[in-house]
């Protein structure tokens, strides 16, 4: 017999068929086969969820099949199904007696399953079962099947949307990082040669706005992260005292251009919280460029920490434009952004508060939004975990170490960038001996086996992981090699790591880290 023209299977499903006797299993399958579908008899109940984990349609379960271990497991099975998910199971119950339904009340086949699994796509045929009956109810839930896979396709089809827009953020923020790298070197060499007062007003101007541009390219990168939970942190006691310090230190040009008043009130005590240091000053840079954006030039904004029994405190509050009651509710939300804000042209991406939501969740804790309305100000509470330890103190390098000279090899080739790193290292008293591409460079690192080697990423004709790799095999560790890149993901450090790099610094770089990545380096320069 053909298939009826509407019971069209799809490619490569089947039907899996768990029956009492192979007598009964094959008079299934042979049924479902002549309307056109694929039955496949289940001889091992263990076999059961092998099958169901391929391209199953649908399940056809005898009661008399079903032993409590194949009821526990398939209970498991149907709560662990993907989210798109619901298989469709059609259960053939025994004849109804009703004499001896009456002596097991409670214990019929009906409620046996429904106990174990009670709910789900499930149906109940009894038996005596017509043909017409059977075929029916499974081209219904193959139908069912039909349009969760659908939903399945396009889930996938919009995950694989998601890697093409993150692929393409990273190449993004690769073009973009290396221009502003060479702009940043620019500026650190000008501070370093030019202390005219007549120019140091454009110098901070250049400074800000490429640390703006450099902000923006790693919040745009990392919310794509942090909304798929691609984010890992690097976990370790601090004082959250400290990293709010370090904040405002970084942003203290912004907010005197600004003309605000910034108030800072720590804790009298240390406040010990277990957090990634890099995170949480990127959780205040960015509540506080919000504060400085939104807060008219003489504004008060108050950064205030403090702790009660398990929780560190830590309110950001301004006196600025605020926002209206429509906005609370969703200002956390991706490309939130209050109308006056973007009438005034003071809205950024619209991505920044959603960063922060996702980064101080990752952290265990809680952040909420307040505001009296439009007009007066605003106050953000971020709530983090607290625990009984003193933070780690970290000292600095000592202008020692800062000044011992090094060998160091710079293999770059964008000529802007690499020109001006040369110029910032010999400025710090460095022999610095450069190549423009992968293949010159490792042979001027054979040659010159410096103490320390920056290394691109994106070279031409051999790439940074290819010299590393070559290196480590001909030179062993005798070279400190420290990867340079646009790209600023956490596995585009593990990958410098595995390459044979010692560090990973993302572009664009400053000054600070470009010399504490040459301290680390020993030195063999006489």
């Amino acid at each position: 017999m053909t298939a009826s023209p509407h019971l069209v299977p799809l490619p490569g499903e089947t039907i899996a068929i768990l029956a009492a006797t192979s007598r009964d299993a094959a008079l299934a399958r042979d049924t479902l086969n002549t309307a056109g579908w694929e039955g496949e008899i289940v001889s091992n109940p263990s076999d059961l969820f092998e099958t169901l984990n391929g391209n199953c349609g649908a399940l056809l379960l005898a009661e008399e099949a079903c032993s409590r271990r194949v009821l526990e497991d398939l209970s498991k099975f149907l709560q662990e199904q993907p989210v798109w998910s619901d298989l469709p199971i059609l259960f053939l119950l025994p004849a109804v007696n009703t004499a001896q339904d009456e002596n097991n009340k409670g214990n019929t086949g009906f409620e046996r399953i429904a106990r174990w699994i009670p709910r789900g796509n499930i149906s109940f045929l009894e038996r005596p079962l017509r043909r017409s009956t059977l075929i029916a109810a499974m081209d219904f839930a193959l139908r069912a099947r039909a349009r969760q896979y659908a939903q399945r396709d396009l889930i996938e089809e919009k995950e694989r949307e998601v890697i093409r827009r993150d692929e393409f953020l990273a190449m993004l923020g690769h073009e973009l990082r290396n221009p502003l790298a060479a702009i940043r070197y620019a500026v650190e060499l000008l501070d370093m040669l030019d202390t005219a007062d007549e120019t140091r007003s454009p110098r901070e101007v250049i400074e800000r706005q490429t640390r703006t541009l450099g902000r923006l390219v790693d919040d745009l990168l990392d919310v794509a992260r942090v909304t798929r939970g691609k984010i890992a942190l690097d976990l370790q006691p601090l004082d959250l005292n400290e990293i709010a310090r370090k904040t405002l230190a970084a942003l203290e040009s912004a907010h005197k251009s600004a003309g605000h008043r910034m108030e800072f009130v720590p804790d009298a005590h240390a406040i010990p919280i277990m957090g990634d240091p890099v995170r949480l000053e990127q959780i205040f840079s960015n509540l506080l460029y919000n504060a400085i954006k939104y807060t008219p030039r003489g504004g008060h904004i108050k950064i205030q920490l403090h702790a009660n029994d398990d929780e560190a405190i830590a309110t950001i509050s301004d006196d600025g434009i605020g926002m209206d009651a429509q906005l609370l509710p969703r200002i956390f939300e991706l490309f939130s952004q209050s109308r006056q804000a973007i009438d005034r042209s003071r809205g950024g991406l619209g991505i920044g508060l959603t960063l922060v939501r996702g980064l101080v969740e990752l952290h265990g804790g809680t952040i909420t939004a307040d505001s009296p309305g439009v007009g007066q100000g605003s106050k953000f509470e971020v709530a983090l975990p607290l625990i009984q330890r003193k933070a780690p103190s970290v000292s600095a390098p000592t202008k020692t170490d800062a000044i011992q000279p090094r060998r160091v090899v710079v293999i770059e080739d964008n000529d802007d960038a690499r020109e001006l790193v040369c110029l910032l290292l010999k400025r710090d008293g460095h022999q610095v001996e450069w190549a423009s591409d992968g293949h010159s460079g490792l042979e001027l690192l054979t040659k010159s086996r410096p103490d320390i080697a920056f290394v691109d990423i994106g070279l031409p004709e051999m790439d940074g992981y290819e010299v590393a790799q070559h290196v480590r095999e001909a030179l062993g560790s005798a070279i400190r090699l420290v990867a340079v890149t646009g790209y600023g993901q956490p596995e585009d450090a593990e990958n410098a790591i595995q390459a044979g790099f010692n560090a990973h610094l993302t572009k664009p770089i400053s000054l600070s880290a470009l010399r504490n990545a040459v301290i680390l380096a020993p030195t063999k320069f006489q």
